[in-house]
């Protein structure tokens, strides 16, 4: 059950993204509903597809846990090191500065990280389900972006190196955050201990 319910979240959270790039038909929704309730639509699916996909996720983890192969330790550890990058990467695209620059969708580039990451450290049916379709979903949205016609929303300011330094720091603590409070806490999961 938990499994499906994951599946009808990862559907309808990607699902809303997915349409976010389809750009006329976009278009068309924020011309019949206006701007304002196409946000609020689209902020609400997208909330209510995490929350059936944490809900899915956590309940098939306990009840309905299905093994596919067994990676070895060492991709857990390199998972764990992945994970700092993934994490800054992600910040970077809030605080703008050459990391944003350079990959022009560092988003993107830490969820396909984050996601390829939990790949390797993973070998369960769910977890091959959710981050495969996290990872094929952002490297979906890269191409659309490179074949995208209109610029998106207003264009934010890039700044300087110091914007990098302080994505990294906030990067570091988020993750040092992710790993030993979230991770184990939410997810039931010890990072350091795998």
């Amino acid at each position: 059950m938990g499994l499906l319910v994951m599946i009808l979240g990862l559907v309808l959270f990607l699902g809303v993204h997915v349409l976010s790039s389809l750009r006329e038909m976009r278009a068309g929704l924020i011309k019949a509903m206006g701007e304002g309730v196409y946000k609020i639509a689209y902020s609400l699916a997208s909330a209510a597809g995490l929350v059936l996909i944490i809900w899915g996720f956590a309940h098939y983890r306990a009840t309905g846990w299905i093994d596919v192969w067994t990676p070895p330790t060492a991709l857990k550890h390199i998972t764990v090191a992945l994970m700092l990058p993934a994490v800054i990467l992600v910040v970077a695209s809030y605080l703008r500065g050459r990391i944003y620059a350079t990959l022009k969708h560092p988003m993107l580039a830490g969820i396909k990280l984050w996601a390829a990451a939990h790949l390797l450290a993973n070998g369960d049916l769910g977890s091959i389900i959710l981050f495969g379709s996290f990872l094929g979903w952002a490297v979906y949205d890269r191409i659309s972006l490179k074949h995208r016609t209109d610029a998106g929303g207003p264009p934010i300011p890039v700044g300087g190196p110091t914007n990098d330094l302080i994505a990294i720091a906030v990067g570091v603590i988020v993750y040092l955050a992710l790993a030993f409070a979230f991770h184990p806490v939410v997810i039931g999961v010890p990072v350091m201990g795998a």
